[in-house]
């Protein structure tokens, strides 16, 4: 069950990351307050998984899924630009993730 936790607590990560580009600053009041409710949705889910996990590698994961979906929806969304080499390191991010996930038992 903790590495759903993980799992859930890197979603509300990425909503919280791609909410805050539609706060402008915060000075927008909804997705101002949807961005913090997914904050602290993120956070707790992750302290869910920390009883569990080791930090480091629930941190790297964490941080890893965040990471991974923020850049695909801002490829999506943002019409950010997709090229070889940002491709390549989400590739070493993703190895990484699972590298973690293979060596925690």
């Amino acid at each position: 069950m903790h590495w759903i936790y993980l799992l859930v607590a890197g979603i509300f990560e990425i909503s919280w990351a791609v909410g805050m580009k539609f706060t402008h600053g915060f000075s927008q009041i909804i997705p101002s307050v949807i961005t913090v409710v997914f904050m602290i949705a993120s956070f707790y889910f992750l302290a869910l998984a920390l009883k569990n996990l080791p930090l480091g590698t629930a941190y790297a994961i964490w941080t890893g899924i965040g990471t991974i979906g923020t850049v695909i929806f801002g490829i999506i969304l943002f019409k950010e630009p997709v090229t070889v080499t940002r491709l390549a390191c989400i590739a070493l991010i993703v190895s990484g993730i699972i590298g973690l996930k293979m060596l925690t038992h």
